[in-house]
């Protein structure tokens, strides 16, 4: 079986960290992408995005990493903002309710 892959490019600007996601997010790639979205928050950016333009799959590991990264950035006076939300993890969002948990940006 093949391992999933997350390929995560960091774009910084005096406002805001924008993540470009691209792959899966699941239960082998969460622990990166929470590494580095915890590192934004040590020195935190008004605003922390996550661009999901390139997300094939997120499992219910990425989708509990999500709002605990959400959180995490909220405590720290940040506010973390999901991009480019495709069809598939809206509609996961909505069944689990999780849509309201999160800072969706259209």
């Amino acid at each position: 079986m093949e391992r999933p892959e997350l390929s995560i490019a960091v774009q910084r600007t005096p406002g805001e960290v924008v993540l470009k996601l691209a792959g899966e997010i699941d239960m082998l790639t969460v622990g990166r992408l929470s590494s580095i979205v915890n590192e934004m928050v040590a020195d935190p950016p008004p605003r922390i995005i996550l661009d999901m333009g390139g997300i094939t799959f997120c499992d219910s590991q990425g989708l509990g990493t999500l709002v605990v990264l959400s959180r995490k950035a909220s405590f720290a006076q940040s506010v973390l903002i999901l991009t480019n939300v495709g069809d598939f993890l809206m509609r996961v969002l909505d069944i689990t309710g999780l849509r309201s948990a999160l800072m969706i940006q259209a």
